[in-house]
């Protein structure tokens, strides 16, 4: 009886353990087929290299400045008696902007005048007196000496009156008043900035191995962060003769017309220099470069060739594509595009969008439906 009862668990432990191991068994066989199975292809976003022409550029970032532009200050310190001028208007050459208290300095011109006038009257007379031998040499040469010092003196009473008045040096657009009438101005004292707004120097730095590059006259093309959406032109109007001893930059100015007075000076301006000539280069779009620090690659994709050296087709009749990922060298980059100067060829077909699920080899789709696969 007990040998019985130990038979028939020992034949229930038995059915437990093949029945487990079958389902071990079974399982094991289920991921060896899912791993075996062909995988699912990539979907991805492809683009064609394009030949195309292209106008090589430096890019740099400049500063807008006034074609002629001071901060207008007084040289003789004085009390303003007139303002001349409303802030922010246009105003012409040498027109009266401030006009400063000269009471005594008028009533001492008045005095050198007088003692001109007189000391003129004694000189002629001392002229007659010393052609008929009536006056010494000496006395003649005192008195042309006192006449001298009259005329100096005048000459510099009407030096200082001058002061007193401030003049527009040049046309141009004066900017906010600093002083009121009653004000007492100290020698140096700022009354407004004038700014010659007609036209505009950009002044920006380039690196010392674009001077062969650089020409006066070559355009520049820019835009400033008030009007983004509006590009400006000018011309390389001079190129520093010296390289910066710290930055190894050398300075360019430009200059553009400003007829309207949109642009400041002061704006801050994104800009390039159009070298001249065009060339031919193959261009693709900058999302398709992976970037990486053992150098710059692409996923090229193409048709997927088996070991009999035929195209590999799925269901459908359709050929399948891979990818292969190779390095290339890149050069300017503008507009979401980017050159491609060694590696690719124009016609081939690069993934744009997608690259961080691939790997070479990889098998893909193409989602976007106006690119089509490049046949090798």
């Amino acid at each position: 009886m007990l040998l019985r009862r130990m038979l028939i668990m020992l034949g229930v432990v038995l059915v437990v353990v093949l029945a487990l191991a079958a389902y071990k068994g079974f399982s094991i066989y289920q991921q060896v087929q899912m791993f075996s199975a062909p995988q699912p292809a990539i979907s991805v976003d492809a683009a064609t290299a394009q030949e195309q022409p292209w106008q090589s550029r430096l890019p740099a970032i400049g500063t807008l400045i006034a074609f002629q532009g001071v901060d207008l200050t007084v040289e003789v310190g004085g009390t303003v008696q007139k303002v001349h001028f409303r802030s922010g208007e246009r105003v012409g050459l040498e027109q009266p902007l401030i006009q400063m208290n000269s009471d005594v300095e008028q009533a001492t011109l008045a005095t050198a005048q007088a003692e001109l006038g007189l000391a003129r009257v004694e000189f002629e007379r001392g002229r007659s007196l010393v052609k008929r031998g009536s006056l010494s040499r000496s006395e003649f040469d005192r008195l042309s000496a006192n006449l001298q010092k009259a005329n100096a003196s005048v000459a510099q009473l009407q030096a200082l009156l001058a002061k007193k008045r401030i003049l527009a040096p040049f046309a141009g657009t004066i900017g906010i008043r600093q002083v009121d009438v009653g004000d007492y101005l100290a020698s140096g004292t700022t009354i407004a900035t004038l700014q010659d707004l007609s036209k505009l120097y950009v002044d920006f730095f380039l690196p010392e191995q674009a001077v062969p590059k650089l020409a006066v006259g070559e355009r520049v093309r820019f835009s400033v962060a008030a009007y983004p959406s509006e590009i400006f032109e000018g011309e390389i109007d001079a190129i520093n003769p010296k390289v910066e001893d710290t930055t190894r930059n050398v300075q360019v100015r430009a200059m553009l017309a400003n007829p309207d007075s949109k642009l400041l000076p002061g704006m801050f301006a994104n800009l390039e220099v159009l070298l001249p000539g065009e060339q031919n280069v193959v261009v693709v779009p900058e999302t398709a470069i992976t970037y990486t620090l053992y150098g710059n690659s692409v996923y090229l994709i193409s048709e997927k060739m088996g070991e009999d050296g035929q195209v590999v087709k799925d269901e459908k009749g359709q050929a399948e594509l891979a990818v292969e990922r190779r390095f290339v060298e890149t050069g300017e980059r503008r507009e979401g595009q980017v050159v491609i100067s060694k590696g690719l060829q124009a016609g081939e077909q690069v993934v744009s969008a997608g690259q961080l699920k691939l790997d070479n080899g990889a098998h893909v789709s193409i989602a976007n439906a106006q690119a089509k696969p490049s046949a090798d």
